[in-house]
């Protein structure tokens, strides 16, 4: 990747300057060994490592191998994400219910989802630091941890007035999230190989908007609208308790099951940035680098546009529906559960997609310009009476809003190769979280006072903007080719002993690169140089 050359030969620096070529594995030639086998070069006096000429050509010879585990690790992380986004949602999905029961105000109420948008601001770096430091393993187990320890909490507020406590509950869980929202797109590089990468970040965020869908579903289905305030309690701890036993059961699986990486580099760009020292790598020069670069800051404000509409429209439809069609709470929830459903496959075929095409730019911006469609079409048709028609635009809304967010995640990796898909996604999820808090503000603000229309035109103007945004995204798709020049240089056919009189002679069709680069090491510097 350019501008990285100094990171990918990371490997080969130090090393000595002659290498024995065997097919097209590189080896240290050893002294006194019979290299009649292969062909010995031998590094002029002063002259930089091979391998840091040619970009990591040792890196490109790494052992490559897919880890049979590596569905286990994605499955594992996909559900105890499931569990989190759940009780994200689990109070706003039944807002009206819970208004009542703790004497509260709706926007108290929305406040407690909006807290998971706000505390993973501040947090993102330190965490995002502690994966590049520490790895995987670690911030999963943080994750599930606190997931667990959030669920626990909120038991302890089933009366009326320790509605605190359930806020510590939720805080807690949004603490959590800090350690999952950024996992997705790493996992997929350091799991999964280059042809299924795409697709194991969508099976990731998959898990996530699941846990959405069913925290649509089952709390109007749990929590019945009863005056009774000891009946509500009851139905309210049966969903506390089965959520704190589910996330109880998650963390022990990822003690069990969830490894740092697998034995073996799944792809050549992964062995690459792998073998790089860990000297070598500055977390503040990663994050200064990711904001030097024009066309991730491009994605990193239409991603936060996306996704922070996607945010206030789940915050806010069980108001939005309950104010059109009084007393379909029930509905209110499926339809919700519609748009994560459509948008889970649309998440699906996305990455599919992605992982058979590469279009990356062409893809996100048909995605962005059907997302501005689908809000259009479901801001319009909202107040026409049958809810049948605000299932079928919810759905098709939820299809391509929602099936944005793998999308952000893999394009980023892309535009920002060979710094960590941590940081790059931590920050995507940082402005998601921005515009989530001001739009979920300023749509209910708008809401209560102009009516849904009002704050869902809002919601509209911003996905405009961020339609003609991507339009002006370069696909500097870096990742791709790095793993198409180590490809390339695994590839490459041995050097034969018995051309090198005819290279020397100029009769070889590669003597134009002898002459121009100063004999074999010269011409091996030339091909490599512009990597």
């Amino acid at each position: 990747a350019s501008g990285h050359l100094s990171a990918a030969g990371a490997a080969g620096r130090g090393v000595l300057g002659r290498w024995c070529w065997r097919g097209a594995e590189p080896s240290r030639a050893e002294p006194g060994a019979d290299h009649g086998a292969g062909m010995v070069l031998q590094e002029p006096a002063g002259a930089p490592s091979l391998s840091t000429a040619v970009g990591g050509v040792a890196d490109a010879t790494a052992e490559v191998q897919l880890s049979r585990l590596r569905w286990a690790v994605l499955l594992l992380f996909s559900s105890y994400s499931l569990c989190n986004a759940f009780q994200w949602i689990q109070y706003g999905s039944i807002n009206n219910i819970f208004v009542r029961f703790y004497d509260v105000s709706a926007f108290a109420i929305d406040w407690l989802s909006m807290s998971y948008m706000l505390i993973y601001i501040p947090l993102l770096f330190p965490v995002a630091w502690l994966l590049d430091k520490r790895g995987l393993r670690l911030i999963a187990l943080a994750g599930s941890a606190l997931n667990a320890m959030g669920a626990w909490v909120k038991l302890g507020s089933l009366k009326p007035h320790l509605f605190p406590v359930t806020v510590m509950g939720q805080v807690i869980c949004a603490l959590a999230q800090v350690f999952i929202l950024g996992m997705p797109s790493r996992i997929a590089s350091v799991w999964f190989g280059s042809h299924e990468v795409s697709t194991a970040c969508s099976i990731a965020v998959f898990g996530n908007q699941l846990g959405i869908a069913a925290g649509f579903l089952v709390p109007p289905v749990l929590i019945p609208n009863e005056e009774d305030v000891e009946k509500l309690a009851y139905h309210i701890s049966i969903m506390f308790f089965m959520t704190a036993g589910v996330a109880s059961a998650l963390f022990i699986l990822v003690i069990i099951v969830f490894k740092e990486k697998p034995l073996h580099p799944p792809s050549r760009a992964q062995a690459s940035i792998q073998s790089r020292p860990t000297a070598e790598y500055s977390y503040m020069q990663s994050i200064l680098r990711l904001l030097r670069n024009a066309n991730f800051l491009l994605l990193m404000v239409t991603y936060g546009l996306n996704v922070g509409c996607f945010y206030a429209l789940s915050t806010l439809l069980s108001r939005m529906v309950i104010h059109h069609y009084p007393g379909e709470e029930v509905n209110a929830g499926r339809i919700g559960l519609t748009i994560i459903l459509s948008g889970m496959v649309g998440a699906l075929i996305s990455g599919i997609w992605l992982d058979k095409t590469k279009t990356y730019k062409q893809t996100t911006l048909v995605v962005y310009i059907m997302s501005l469609v689908g809000m259009i079409v479901y801001t319009f048709t909202l107040s026409l009476g049958h809810l049948w028609v605000v299932f079928v635009t919810a759905g098709s809304l939820g299809f391509f809003m929602t099936g944005y967010l793998p999308l952000g995640f893999e394009f980023a990796a892309e535009l920002t190769y060979p710094e960590s898909e941590g940081t790059s996604s931590g920050l995507l999820n940082v402005s998601a979280q921005i515009f989530g808090i001001a739009f979920t503000i300023g749509q209910g603000q708008i809401m209560d006072r102009f009516g849904t229309k009002a704050g869902n035109l809002l919601l509209c103007s911003f996905l405009f903007l961020g339609t003609v945004m991507t339009a002006f995204i370069k696909a500097d798709l870096r990742r791709q080719q790095a793993n198409l020049e180590n490809e390339q240089t695994v590839s490459k056919r041995p050097f034969n002993p018995c051309c090198a009189a005819a290279i020397s002679s100029g009769q070889h069709p590669t003597s134009h690169l002898s002459r121009k680069g100063g004999g074999l090491w010269g011409s091996s510097l030339l091909a490599f140089s512009n990597r």
